[in-house]
């Protein structure tokens, strides 16, 4: 890459703004009610948030044709913008359109016609020197948005054609790479899915005893506290909203702590318990768990129960992730506004009870499947980020040129 950049632009390369390289269209009229399975392809601006990437030679939506004849339309080449969001990072997201017909393309979009290599100019609009460029023209306040003269102010390098198309080349590899260790993921995913509920399902054994949890344990609830009792050093707690965000099936360590003056306000999970959300905004949430494994108390939230048992806590856990139990668990939770878990009719679940070792056995196999899915710090989900912090890097400086003066 330095030989070519040095044998064709040896001065610097030109930066120009989008204004100079293209034209902004703005779509129309396509609302989610007009798709249909067969029809016109098209793309809505929600979509280019949710499914598509760097680039599209599909859509995954399509609507009559007779409505798409009153539409605007991206040639094979174009970018797909969308406009708006919540999100100040998604506003500017963008897709090149690389499929072989034009396409359709709705309201909240612009498509961009220019004279650029299409994947490079999609890489750019992902890149930190356009986010950096894009934040002072957003406005707006809850739905944030850019405008087409705003996105005609901003510049980006202009190498020749060449250098364009070995910027993409390359920058095609790390996506492919991430591509391939997602996909890694996924299948690992599956299989450790399907040994979770194979190990913990005990058929054709008739010697493994099933039991309610009410007669293997005791369920003991939190009491509550909030953000402001929050502090940089104190007493360990582990609040019920960290559970679905922070906390995988075990921990022996926390991310918040609480003021030592509310001691004595607190309820506590002790080492070995159980710790199970009994709140959520859909039922797979309710009931989420996590086994406490380190050496000191932690003081738990009054929407969380502690289950205490004799029983190896992290096969507990994973015992709640299985299919039948969450099943089972459905049964028994309030579906108001805000699903919750009738802790009564929970604590009637049979779950199976091998000896000690047998749980200890299961437990170390399953956490080495866990540890290779769902491990930030040591699994596939490690490599990924790695790999995704590498292809950021060397994106935003394949990206950067010195300007030609």
């Amino acid at each position: 890459m330095d030989d070519l950049i040095r044998d064709l632009c040896p001065d610097g390369v030109e930066h120009k703004t989008l204004g100079e390289v293209g034209e902004f269209i703005r779509g129309n009229g396509i609302k989610k009610s007009d798709f249909t399975k067969q029809g016109y392809p098209c793309i809505h601006y929600g979509q280019i948030h949710t499914h598509y990437g760097i680039s599209a030679a599909e859509t995954i939506s399509h609507i009559p044709p007779e409505q798409a004849t009153r539409l605007r339309k991206a040639q094979p080449g174009d970018l797909v913008i969308a406009t708006t969001s919540e999100d100040d990072d998604a506003v500017g997201k963008a897709t090149a359109w690389l499929g072989t017909t034009p396409v359709a393309v709705g309201g909240d979009s612009y498509i961009f016609r220019h004279s650029m290599e299409p994947k490079y100019v999609s890489y750019f609009f992902s890149s930190t020197t356009f986010s950096r460029q894009r934040q002072t023209h957003i406005t707006g306040s809850k739905v944030r948005r850019i405008t087409a003269p705003s996105l005609s102010k901003i510049i980006i390098p202009a190498p020749p054609i060449e250098i364009q198309h070995e910027i993409t080349r390359t920058l095609d590899q790390f996506i492919q790479l991430e591509a391939e260790l997602e996909a890694e993921l996924e299948a690992r995913q599956y299989q450790y899915n399907y040994y979770l509920n194979e190990l913990l399902s005990f058929k054709g054994d008739p010697n493994t005893p099933w039991r309610p949890l009410a007669q293997l344990g005791t369920f003991h609830r939190g009491k509550r506290f909030v953000k402001t009792d929050y502090s940089d050093y104190g007493i360990p707690c582990i609040h019920y909203g960290e559970i679905y965000t922070r906390y995988g099936v075990s921990t022996s360590s926390v991310v918040s702590n609480l003021d030592e003056s509310l001691r004595q306000k607190l309820r506590f999970a002790q080492p070995g318990d159980v710790i199970l959300v009994d709140v959520g905004e859909v039922v797979d949430d309710v009931g989420r768990s996590v086994a406490w494994i380190g050496n000191e108390p932690v003081a738990i939230h009054d929407h969380s129960y502690a289950f205490r048992s004799t029983l190896n806590p992290t096969f507990v856990s994973y015992v709640m992730r299985t299919d039948w139990f969450t099943r089972q668990k459905a049964k028994h939770v309030a579906r108001t506004k805000v699903k919750t878990l009738l802790i009564d009719g929970f604590s009637k679940i049979h779950i199976p009870v091998p000896p000690r070792t047998e749980q200890d056995r299961i437990v170390e196999k399953l956490n080495q499947f866990d540890t290779l899915v769902n491990d930030l710090s040591s699994g596939l989900p490690a490599e990924i980020e790695a790999r995704r912090k590498q292809y950021e890097y060397y994106r935003d400086r394949l990206l950067t040129f010195p300007e030609k003066k």
